[in-house]
């Protein structure tokens, strides 16, 4: 601890960069009002080698991603890059927690030399590794033990550990086995003090009398290929013309995305923004949406995942159609339509239905913002965090 009484906070991630994460943001900026000094290591949303800068309070030390390399190419160097930044901070600024997001699991491995001097590692598992590395490369099941090896050692090496609902919990106990006493729930809640008097884009709201909107990530996993052909059942089956469609985020598969609209003959109909930094700009295009799509598909790893896109899409009030997944379900609940067994007609025969009927839109979505005012929003997730941190401290 430092002289002035201060916990002080490393938060590593590797990913995604800090100002781009949302989740990180908000646990750096809970973590600093609480009194805790903060640092991150994230690699860099420019191309900048090597950045150090104060945040909001936050001091922020950033890499140059070298993701053009492959997921290998790109592992191995953000490794090497991440445990020299974690000296210079342990250096410079000094820390006592280190707080280290996933993936990839070897992050935890790499910071586990501080643990031999008396700091605690607080492990933050955004996403089951093995499934997901199953969802995006199924013919190389090889990897899936490496995988596994490498979360089970990151659970068992943390003092304790952060996830982000209870199927996470559960695989932490089953396949980490460790207790329930060592694990918190820290849920990916909008926060509602931002953007709250943020009105929708005129001109986009101009596009169609329906606007159906995405926004997330666009990764294999994320079923954008799944959309398009789901837009273009409403089109060309459904014989409807009366929608646009507005994909908000960007990602490895935006190209193929792009190309497959082409294809399907609705890249007319769909417009890509890219990746949006401006909250306010993120939050006015969410606020133009008439109906909000979580196209991600029945998977293993989508099936026991929390999407931030829900609860962002809860928080502003819109009405959601989404696959039925076991923590969809448990996060919209009532404020969404669902389409069982992966249907894509079915989900476009959800689109249609809320498409005709205002009423039933208006309904699913102040039913979604009720649920992020009393149960999910932030403040909520926020207190656990802190709870978190006081049993790690113990």
């Amino acid at each position: 601890m430092h002289a002035t009484g201060r916990l002080r906070v490393l938060l590593v991630v590797e990913n995604c960069p800090f100002v781009r994460d949302p989740r990180v943001k908000r646990e750096a900026q809970t973590l600093n009002s609480a009194g805790y000094q903060v640092s991150v290591v994230s690699p860099s949303a420019s191309r900048a080698w090597y950045s150090r800068q104060t945040v909001n309070e936050v001091v922020l030390y950033t890499f140059r991603s070298m993701a053009g390399l492959g997921y290998f190419g790109e592992y191995v160097c953000a490794t090497i890059a991440i445990a020299m930044l974690c000296f210079v901070v342990c250096c410079r600024e000094g820390f006592d927690v280190v707080h280290v997001a996933n993936p990839p699991d070897s992050l935890v491995l790499t910071v586990a030399l501080f643990k031999m001097f008396g700091k605690r590692i607080i492990y933050d598992q955004h996403d089951l590794s093995p499934e997901l590395f199953q969802t995006k490369f199924a013919r190389t099941a090889s990897m899936i033990p490496i995988l596994i090896w490498l979360e089970r050692w990151s659970y068992r090496l943390a003092n304790h550990v952060i996830v982000t609902n209870e199927s996470y919990k559960k695989v932490a106990q089953d396949r980490g086995a460790i207790p329930g006493s060592k694990v918190t729930i820290v849920r990916n809640g909008p926060d509602l003090t931002r953007g709250e008097n943020c009105e929708s884009d005129i001109e986009l709201r101009r596009m169609a009398s329906n606007s159906i909107l995405y926004a997330g990530n666009v990764s294999l996993q994320d079923g954008l290929d799944i959309l398009c052909r789901i837009l273009a059942t409403l089109r060309h089956d459904l014989g409807r013309e009366d929608f646009c469609c507005i994909v908000v985020g960007d990602g490895d598969a935006l190209p193929a995305v792009k190309e497959l609209a082409r294809k399907c003959r609705i890249d007319d109909k769909v417009w890509f923004t890219g990746w949006i930094d401006d909250s306010n700009k993120y939050l006015r295009y969410l606020n133009s949406g008439d109906i909000c799509v979580a196209p991600d598909p029945p998977t293993s790893y989508n099936n026991q995942s929390t999407f931030i896109k829900i609860l962002d899409y809860m928080g502003a009030g819109k009405p959601i159609v989404a696959f039925d997944l076991v923590e969809t379900r448990f996060s919209a609940q009532d404020a969404a339509l669902y389409s069982n067994n992966g249907s894509e007609r079915e989900f476009a025969a959800r689109l249609v239905e809320l498409m005709d009927n205002s009423e039933l839109r208006n309904e699913l979505g102040q039913r979604g913002k009720n649920r992020i005012l009393k149960e999910l929003a932030w403040q909520y997730s926020a207190v656990q965090l802190l709870n978190a941190y006081r049993t790690c401290s113990q």
